[in-house]
């Protein structure tokens, strides 16, 4: 999706719909103790690449015992999803918010059993599977 930026006039509609006159009103509700003035001492930007990098370096900084469990993650762990998920997943005859009648039902089932059979015949390099 393209980025459109906030033009002037629709700040100040914003602004007007929410009866403020400018940002500092937004934070008006914040005590002054919770605030922070003047400029905050943050590294420089990082680009998405840069960042999953220096990510993976912190990472591997870290010690973690072996004869201790670790149970960041609550049950969600790495694991492997093949790249033809993603694919399957974004094709619309899988992905509607409209509730299909029965026929319809059907054409979605053939419809995988469709792409699940052809995958498998490309891998095993058959012509039915």
């Amino acid at each position: 999706m393209r980025y459109l930026p906030h033009t002037d006039e629709d700040i100040a509609k914003m602004f007007d719909a929410v009866g403020v006159t400018g940002f500092e009103d937004l934070f008006t509700t914040i005590p002054g103790n919770c605030r922070h003035e003047g400029d905050m001492a943050l590294p420089e930007p990082k680009t998405e690449w840069e960042l999953n990098s220096y990510m993976r370096e912190i990472h591997s900084q870290l010690r973690i015992s072996p004869e201790h469990t670790v149970l960041v993650g609550a049950g969600r762990y790495q694991h492997h999803v093949p790249g033809y998920i993603d694919t399957i997943l974004g094709r619309s005859e899988f992905l509607t918010a409209y509730t299909p009648y029965q026929p319809e039902m059907a054409q979605g089932t053939l419809q995988g059993l469709f792409e699940y059979q052809t995958l498998t015949a490309r891998l095993l390099g058959v012509d039915v599977a």
